[in-house]
C-alpha cells in the first residue's frame, strides 16, 4: 500500500514529505493507519543531527492510530483495533523485560540504533530504495508497520487526539517522578525545562502530592504552561541564578527532587546543585553523545546527594498506559491543557519550527 510519509534524508536539511510504499505486515506484526504523530524533541535532536540516524528514515515515536491489519501470529490485536504505538519495543524474555525494566531491552536499542525491524529488514520503499524505520514506529507516516511488540490497545471510545500524548511525553515525564525518583507526598520538586517532558513531571509531582513545584525555563510562555499544569513557583533562568532563587525558595536548603528535561551540561549542573543534602536529580533529557557533565563528585558523599537518569519514565509501558488513561478520565491527569496545536502531514517542518520557538506545550501533526 502507498501513504504518505515525513522522510529525513540527511541530518540538518527539512523532512520532506513524500508518497512511500508501506509493506504487508510479516509473521509478529501489525500495520497501523497513524492518526497523529506527537512532535518531540527527540525527533529534532536526530533532525538536526544531535542523535546519529541512518537514513534516509521515517521519524516520529509518539502517536495513535487503528489496527489496518495483522500479520500471522498476531494476538493482541485485530484490524479496528484502536492503538498506542511504543517507541521502544522490548523482547518479552530477557531480565530487563521480566524484571520490569522493557525499554532497557536489548532488542529495542538494537532496533532504534539501526533503524531495522527486529529482523534486520524494513517495511517502507521509495522507488523501491528501503526507507529506515525509527525506533521501530515511524509515526509520521499515514501507514506504518511495526511489530506487535510497538503497539498497545487502548479503549476503543478514548480520543485519539489525546491518547497520541501518552506514548513519550506524558509517560516519560510523568514515569520519571513516579516510577524513577518514587516522590514522596509533601516533599519539594524543582523541574528544569518546561516543554513537553518536564511539563508532565510537573504535572507528576502535582499528582503525588508534592508540595513546592518549581518550573524553570527562559521562555515565559512555558512557564504559563508549567502553572496551568500544577508548578506552585517559576524561575525564568534568563533572568536570575536558577540555583539561588531554588534554594531562596526552599529556606537555603534546596529542593529534595530536581528533574533535567533539557538535555544540555549546564542545566544538569544546575539541577543537581539546585538538590539538597540527600536529595535526588534525575536526567530525562537527551544530549548528544558526546556530552560530558561536570559536577562535585565530593556532593555524593558529604552530602549523600544521587544522580540517576530515567528512560521511558523507567516504565512499564503496556501497563502503565492504560493506568494513565484512567488517571486523564478521573481528572487527575491533564491532556486538554497540554494540546496546544495540530498540523496537517504537510506543514511538519512549521511544528517543529514552532516547538523550536517555544510556543507549544505540545503539539501533534495530523495524518
Amino acid at each position: 500500500m502507498r501513504a504518505k510519509a515525513a522522510v529525513l534524508y540527511e541530518a540538518g536539511t527539512p523532512l520532506r514529505i513524500e508518497e512511500v510504499e508501506v509493506l504487508p505486515p510479516q509473521r509478529g506484526e501489525v500495520q497501523v493507519r497513524m492518526y497523529a504523530g506527537g512532535v518531540c524533541h527527540s525527533d529534532l535532536h536526530v533532525m538536526k543531527g544531535d542523535l546519529y540516524m541512518p537514513t534516509p528514515v521515517i521519524l516520529g515515536h509518539e502517536g495513535s492510530g487503528i489496527v489496518e491489519q495483522v500479520g500471522e501470529g498476531v494476538t493482541s490485536v485485530q484490524p479496528g483495533d484502536h492503538v498506542i504505538p511504543i517507541w521502544r519495543v522490548s523482547c518479552g524474555a530477557c531480565e530487563y523485560c521480566t524484571g520490569g525494566r522493557p525499554a532497557l531491552c536489548d532488542v529495542g536499542t538494537q532496533v532504534r540504533v539501526t533503524g531495522l525491524m527486529p529482523d534486520g529488514t524494513t517495511r517502507f520503499r521509495i522507488n523501491g530504495t528501503p526507507v529506515r524505520h525509527f525506533a521501530g514506529v515511524s509515526t509520521f507516516s499515514q501507514l506504518s508497520t511495526m511489530p506487535e511488540a510497538a503497539v498497545l490497545k487502548i479503549p476503543q471510545d478514548f480520543p485519539l487526539d489525546k491518547a497520541a500524548l501518552l506514548g513519550c511525553g506524558v509517560i516519560t515525564g510523568v514515569g520519571a517522578v513516579v516510577n524513577a525518583a518514587k516522590v514522596r507526598m509533601g516533599s519539594s520538586v524543582a523541574v528544569f525545562g518546561c516543554g513537553g517532558i518536564g511539563l508532565n513531571a510537573i504535572q507528576g509531582a502535582r499528582i503525588v502530592g508534592a508540595l513546592t513545584i518549581i518550573g524553570v525555563d527562559v521562555v515565559d510562555r512555558k512557564l504559563e504552561y508549567a502553572r496551568k499544569l500544577g508548578a506552585t513557583h517559576t524561575i525564568n533562568a534568563a533572568q536570575q541564578d536558577p540555583v539561588e532563587a531554588i534554594k531562596e525558595l526552599t529556606g537555603g536548603k534546596g529542593v529534595d527532587y530536581a528533574f533535567e528535561a533539557i538535555g544540555l551540561p549546564k542545566t544538569i549542573e544546575q539541577a543537581y546543585a539546585a538538590t539538597r543534602k540527600m536529595g535526588l536529580c534525575v536526567v530525562i533529557g537527551v544530549t548528544r553523545a558526546d556530552v560530558r557533565v561536570g559536577i562535585n563528585a565530593n556532593e555524593m558523599v558529604y552530602a549523600e546527594k544521587t544522580l540517576m537518569g530515567s528512560l521511558y519514565g523507567s516504565s512499564r509501558p503496556k501497563i502503565d498506559l492504560l493506568k494513565l488513561i484512567d488517571m486523564y478520565r478521573s481528572g487527575k491527569l491533564l491532556l486538554d491543557e497540554l494540546l496546544t496545536r495540530t498540523y496537517p502531514l504537510e506543514q511538519i517542518n512549521e511544528a517543529y519550527a514552532a516547538l523550536e520557538r517555544g510556543e507549544v506545550a505540545r503539539s501533534l501533526v495530523l495524518a
